[in-house]
């Protein structure tokens, strides 16, 4: 364990930002299996309301940096992709 005072504060705050992180990473997990099984059951609408709450939560990830900009757009086309080959 760090001695100095700097160090101690830069401990905790990269323990905040690790769980906070986690946090936003699992709610995007989460989103991502949402939609996953919408598309698996076929529901249209269901796929594209949390399609919209995903593009929103992966583009706040990214602008919090927790996910690189570029993963994100590939995460939100790749999801638009697997919604749009469900027939109407």
């Amino acid at each position: 364990m760090a001695n100095h005072k700097s160090a101690l504060k830069r401990a905790r705050q990269n323990e905040i930002r690790r769980k906070r992180n986690k946090a936003v990473k699992t709610r995007v997990k989460s989103i991502v299996k949402d939609i996953r099984l919408s598309v698996s059951e076929n529901s249209k609408e269901a796929a594209l309301e949390k399609l919209e709450m995903a593009k929103t939560n992966i583009d706040r990830a990214a602008q919090k940096g927790v996910l690189h900009k570029k993963t994100a757009s590939r995460k939100i086309s790749r999801l638009s992709k697997l919604v749009n080959t469900i027939s109407a």
